[in-house]
């Protein structure tokens, strides 16, 4: 029988949710629908709520459940994930955070794009997108199982009902939405889980965490070193190419914010871990058949992947189970959300923009990212409630997110004349080809190469493959990106075979976007109509270009917009002036600046196709 109480709870902070989410849109600027203000929030994201929403980049449905689960099942040291994503925030600030967002890009994809072209592009998406829409889906079947657990409610409604509000307000504020939204989630989630902890601890049935016979630490196994690496590194550094995290670094004010957003987060990461880490160790503590609990045990998979809101049903009072299957709840469309908004800008900006339409405007991209939302949340409903294995669909992508898209966006990011779109490609087939043959078990997926150390009762790869797929595409990057120009430059391949078009066969209308430059000066695409400009960075106009950061001007006191665009303005003539000068023959026109104006050599960046 449906529980009417949990009904009317979770009613009314679903309602709580949507009100939050519609007012938070109202704060964008009234017709301003630039792809900036929706997908980045005008890059106006303050301190506040700039550290919940980076916080909730991973804390979500699958950050609270899995951690609960993973000490149950395997105990503290095989709890990885907290300490795995806090550092993935700590590096991601470190190494990408400042240069992406100088280089005001609008996704993720814009500097592959940059450097390796749009189809290029195009073909990364794909890993980025997968990842995002089986993240999203994935937790909202665990929301659908934890409503069904608590107050008896048909998974299939649940699941439809919690993604449509996500859909809703994200529809329509964009990530003003989603950032003010993550702050009432991050709230719930923290107070609702605390609040059940003292009522499951004193539970009569729990026994002592000190006790003999309960071992919530867990250990690993001599021969599971490697493994316990591997999937240490993956969630290390195969947590900072993903677009959630990158979607709150470019919508910060400043680079130096960026950064400090990112360790800020970090630390949130490990705190809002304490509650899901003791009600783990909670239920490891708990002998269910003596409670109300009245299915198998020891417990099987289904049930131990729904250890949280068991511990929420059985072992806490029915008023306090509510508030926490609130908190569960926040978590999963906190997640949701953001996911649905990451897929619907890259797609907009990276695949229809600038691979079908280039010349579209502003609003036919909003427009176009609108419609995209909807369907990416349309087809994470479906595959909720229609594909058993979602996880493992899940887990698939995110491996290849780290084999294929770190090493790659690594290389853009700094050291971007040091690879081309030839070992682009041959890197995304190398990784593929190396991550696919080490097997899935949770897709039923069979492994083709044993890698030493294979167990064949579980069909477990203990080698690190995903590492060494991860560090062969790099090397296979570099390497024939390297061999190809030398190839190409040297003449023993005619520029005719430069089929990509991005070592010495670069069309006229094409001209790189460099570094900013070392003095200070703004980018020579600020300098106006006598510089061409190419790239995902540079294609949409003023509010992009605006995005940039002059390095000699940034800090983390916010400059006036108004005296931002007047020093602007004067380095944009006094650089036309020099051009003009140059190019009259005028004295003092300095020779070195007539430079921006040149073909691209082969030392400048790489595009493609």
């Amino acid at each position: 029988m449906i529980n009417v109480a949990g009904v009317v709870s979770i009613i009314l902070f679903y309602a709580l949710i949507l009100v939050v989410g519609i007012w938070a849109g109202r704060k964008k600027q009234a017709g301003n629908d630039s792809e900036e203000e929706v997908m980045l929030a005008g890059r106006s994201i303050g301190l506040f709520v700039g550290i919940f929403t980076m916080t909730a980049t991973w804390v979500g449905g699958g950050y609270i459940n899995g951690t609960a689960e993973a000490i149950y099942t395997s105990g503290l040291v095989w709890c990885q994930a907290p300490f795995g994503y806090a550092l993935s925030l700590v590096f991601g600030g470190i190494f990408f955070a400042n240069p992406m967002r100088k280089q005001g890009y609008i996704t993720m994809l814009d500097p592959l794009q940059d450097s390796f072209g749009e189809r290029m592009g195009g073909l990364l998406f794909l890993p980025a997108l997968c990842g995002e829409v089986f993240w999203a889906a994935g937790i909202l079947a665990a929301l659908g199982a934890t409503l069904s657990v608590i107050i008896d409610m048909d998974h299939r409604t649940s699941v439809i009902l919690s993604s449509g509000i996500a859909i809703f307000y994200t529809l329509f504020g964009g990530l003003y939405s989603v950032a003010y939204t993550d702050v009432i989630q991050l709230f719930c989630i923290f107070i609702g889980l605390w609040m059940c902890i003292p009522f499951a601890w004193s539970n009569e049935h729990v026994k002592s965490l000190g006790d003999m016979d309960v071992d919530w630490i867990g250990h690993v196994e001599p021969k599971q070193r490697w493994f316990y690496i591997d999937y240490g590194l993956l969630l290390v550094f195969g947590g900072i190419p993903w677009q959630v995290y990158f979607q709150r670094v470019l919508s910060s004010k400043t680079a130096g914010r960026a950064q400090l957003l990112s360790y800020v987060a970090a630390a949130g990461c490990i705190l809002m871990a304490i509650p899901p880490v003791l009600i783990g160790a909670i239920a490891k503590a708990t002998p269910w058949n003596e409670t109300e609990y009245k299915g198998p045990y020891p417990l099987t998979v289904d049930q131990t992947s729904m250890i949280l809101p068991m511990v929420l049903q059985y072992l806490t009072p029915d008023f306090v189970s509510f508030f926490g299957l609130g908190a569960v709840s926040a978590a999963v469309m906190s997640s949701a959300d953001s996911s649905v908004l990451s897929a619907a800008s890259m797609f907009a900006r990276n695949v229809y923009k600038l691979i079908f339409r280039q010349k579209a405007s502003e609003m036919e991209i909003i427009w176009v990212m609108r419609v995209a939302i909807i369907i990416v949340g349309i087809l994470a409903t479906i595959m909720a409630l229609t594909i058993p294995s979602i996880y493992g669909l899940w887990s698939m992508c995110s491996d290849l997110v780290y084999v294929i898209l770190f090493p790659q966006l690594l290389m853009v990011v700094h050291f971007k004349k040091h690879c081309n779109t030839y070992g682009s490609l041959a890197a995304y087939i190398v990784a593929l080809f190396i991550r696919l043959s080490g097997g899935e078990a949770l897709l039923g997926l069979p492994a083709l190469i044993h890698y030493p150390g294979y167990d064949e009762e579980t069909g477990t790869q203990l080698f690190p493959f995903r590492t060494m797929a991860m560090l062969m595409s790099l090397i296979t990057l570099i390497f024939v990106s390297w061999w190809t120009k030398m190839m190409f430059e040297s003449g023993k391949l005619p520029p005719s075979y430069d089929y990509f078009r991005c070592v010495v066969n670069i069309p006229e209308d094409v001209q790189r976007v460099g570094d900013p430059a070392e003095s200070g000066e703004q980018l020579s695409v600020m300098a106006g109509p006598l510089a061409r400009s190419y790239g995902a960075a540079t294609m949409a106009g003023k509010d992009e270009r605006n995005g940039r950061i002059n390095p000699a001007l940034e800090s983390d006191d916010d400059l006036p917009v108004a005296e931002a665009r007047r020093m602007n303005q004067e380095t944009a003539q006094f650089q036309v002036k020099k051009m003009l000068d140059t190019a009259t023959g005028k004295p003092g026109g300095g020779g070195g600046q007539s430079q921006s104006m040149a073909m691209p050599t082969t030392e400048q960046d790489n595009t493609a196709f």
